[in-house]
């Protein structure tokens, strides 16, 4: 049995539960609820079968979704960025992406940040979009992307601090 699939059956479960018992219910201003699910996109290994990564990402949204009654909006958020991973990723790391060796872990911290922020800037947007879904309400949609990416993504650095392993 392969090490890495215990660890993600955990992170899995454990960011889908604290989604949706902790920050689910925090409400900053009125209107800011962090997502720190998408740290399981972000930590899933690089070079397994992308058909199950997407799979799995669509349980994910989906597990959201119906722990928190939101019709499925989770669910497409979180496929159109297990989707667009590859392209982000080769945006962000360029040619070193296409390396069979490549790991998350070598790459920089700017490199690290850029690739979480364009991660969650891509789900808030697609998000958001279909939770407000009028073009009359552009700016509404704005505001939440950014001030909710903020958030999410202060949390998720948080996150990766605290669960990263040192390198010695």
């Amino acid at each position: 049995m392969n090490r890495g699939i215990p660890i993600n059956i955990i992170r899995f479960i454990l960011l889908v539960l604290v989604q949706v018992l902790v920050f689910n219910r925090l409400n900053f201003f009125g209107f800011i609820n962090p997502m720190v699910y998408i740290m399981f996109l972000y930590w899933y290994p690089i070079k397994e079968n992308r058909a199950v990564f997407i799979g799995l990402s669509f349980l994910l949204g989906l597990s959201v979704d119906f722990l928190s009654d939101t019709m499925a909006i989770h669910a497409a958020a979180t496929t159109t960025i297990a989707y667009l991973r590859p392209a982000i990723m080769r945006f962000v790391f360029g040619i070193n992406y296409e390396f069979q060796s490549f790991k998350l872990s070598n790459t920089t911290k700017a490199q690290q940040f850029t690739f979480l922020a364009l991660l969650i800037l891509v789900h808030h947007s697609v998000y958001f979009s279909m939770e407000i879904f009028s073009i009359a309400n552009l700016l509404l949609i704005v505001k939440k992307v950014l001030s909710n990416g903020l958030a999410s993504l202060i949390l998720c650095l948080l996150f990766s601090t605290l669960f990263s392993v040192k390198k010695e």
